[in-house]
């Protein structure tokens, strides 16, 4: 105990900025290898003591860190009321069923370990990386680069859009289809290889490079591979390969932009009275929300 009395202050004379300095690089270390409460309160109690805080001082930051420490009481006290108000104010968009289920199905890979923010490296370096076949690498040295040679995001910005020689040059050559089938047209290509495509392309333009990205992975022609009819697939995935259908994804409106779970308006195909398909929308006023991917 007379050590502890002793002790009480030792670092009170490092002075202001020293002090502040210390205790602002506790706290990033501590957040970056996301420790725990009782560590933090730990820490605290230390700090304060080490710098003979007053006791109105150890009172004012030790009341909350108590609130926060004992669960039922930070449940009914805190995230209780600061759940229901979130609900009240429909804060965050409602999860369906099937995106629950969605949600629930996936799994997570070495991403999960980057953003830890304390990686495993071991795991990092042993995992087994997927390799581009020789077809995949021949596509990537061809007609991609030949691609990234002909586009500047300057142009494209000028130009506000894709030139039409751009469009025809990514229908000739399979852009559209990198993720189809062989046997539908399509390239076939591995998921790796369609993220080195996609990566190449982003270096060179970005809307150059979301415009063979949001086929090749928001679009249905991954959907119709594994679970289309065989009269769907025979239909569409050709079309899809060769750029003559391209799929789009409405995602943006007044009070939503590339949140997809926040979009309220919703898209309604009917037959006019010649019996004709004919398609109309409700504004971004509608409850329901309107998530589309089709050709």
């Amino acid at each position: 105990m007379d050590f502890v009395f002793e002790s009480a202050g030792y670092l009170s004379g490092l002075g202001l900025w020293i002090g502040a300095a210390l205790v602002l690089a506790l706290a990033l270390l501590f957040l970056f290898h996301g420790l725990g409460l009782w560590i933090w309160a730990v820490a605290l109690v230390a700090l304060l003591h080490a710098f003979a805080a007053p006791l109105w001082l150890a009172a004012l930051l030790g009341a909350p860190m108590l609130l926060l420490l004992i669960v039922p009481l930070r449940r009914a006290l805190v995230s209780g009321p600061v759940l229901r108000l979130m609900r009240a104010l429909e804060f965050l968009p409602a999860i369906s069923e099937t995106e629950r289920t969605a949600i629930e199905a996936g799994d997570v890979w070495i991403e999960g370990e980057l953003f830890s923010g304390a990686p495993s490296w071991k795991r990092l370096l042993r995992e087994e990386y997927a390799q581009l076949s020789a077809e995949e690498a021949a596509f990537l040295d061809g007609p991609v680069e030949e691609l990234c040679r002909s586009v500047t995001d300057w142009e494209v910005w000028e130009q506000r859009g894709l030139s039409a020689e751009t469009w025809s040059f990514l229908k000739h050559h399979g852009f559209f289809g990198l993720i189809v089938p062989k046997e539908f047209g399509g390239k076939g290509f591995s998921p790796a290889a369609n993220s080195a495509v996609v990566a190449k392309l982003s270096t060179r333009s970005i809307p150059l490079a979301i415009t063979v990205m949001v086929p090749n992975s928001l679009g249905p022609a991954e959907l119709l591979a594994h679970y289309g009819t065989d009269a769907q697939k025979s239909y569409w995935l050709p079309r899809l390969a060769r750029g003559e259908e391209i799929p789009c994804f409405g995602l943006t409106e007044a009070h939503a932009g590339s949140d997809a779970g926040a979009i309220r308006a919703e898209g309604i195909v009917f037959k006019d009275a010649s019996g004709s398909s004919s398609s109309g929308s409700r504004g971004a006023s509608a409850t329901s929300r309107w998530r589309r991917s089709r050709p």
